[in-house]
């Protein structure tokens, strides 16, 4: 049952990916969206809330796996890397689903996927719950990496995976940065 629902899901996902290509995200609609895959709304709404919800599952189901990785077998560096990689081979789906600023939008899922990421492992590392000011840092540190992303996103894309990973290590402020270093995420 749960790897029909699964591909029920991506053939939703790639309906709403096509339908990306000629109209933007706000302007289309869950008809749009279940046309496109050939399923009834019911089923549309049996899978996700809205299309913004159907957006942001799928932006999870390509990024999370490699953000797993941080301090098992990947940096952060590296998991920037794949997930702008992931971006990147995603093209026209991400640049249409970044230009949304619906308040279910992706730019906002990104920012608290990434945040609530960060805490659970920095608590799980450090077997204790973050200081306020790494948890100030952090929120900074992550809005501003969601912005430079989507930056380079709706800019075309044109720096290297690699450079604009590097450029948002980089960007670590340095006492997080410390942290980091301690419980070797980077």
């Amino acid at each position: 049952m749960a790897e029909k629902q699964e591909r029920t899901r991506y053939r939703l996902a790639a309906s709403i990916k096509e339908c990306m290509k000629t109209a933007p995200v706000d302007r289309i609609t869950v008809k749009d969206i279940v046309e496109g895959a050939g399923v009834t709304r019911q089923t549309f709404y049996r899978n996700f809330q809205d299309k913004y919800d159907l957006i942001n599952w799928y932006f999870d189901k390509l990024v999370l796996s490699c953000f797993e990785q941080i301090g098992v077998s990947h940096t952060v560096g590296e998991s920037l890397t794949e997930k702008l990689k992931f971006i990147r081979e995603e093209k026209a789906f991400f640049m249409g689903a970044f230009r949304s600023g619906d308040h279910n939008s992706l730019r906002e899922h990104d920012f608290e996927l990434i945040l609530r990421f960060y805490e659970e492992l920095i608590s799980r590392k450090t077997s204790r719950q973050l200081e306020e000011d790494i948890r100030f840092l952090l929120e900074m540190y992550c809005q501003g990496s969601v912005y430079m992303t989507v930056k380079w996103i709706l800019g075309g894309m044109k720096e290297e995976p690699e450079q604009v990973a590097r450029k948002l290590v980089e960007a670590i402020p340095p006492k997080l940065e410390t942290v980091f270093l301690d419980l070797g995420l980077l």
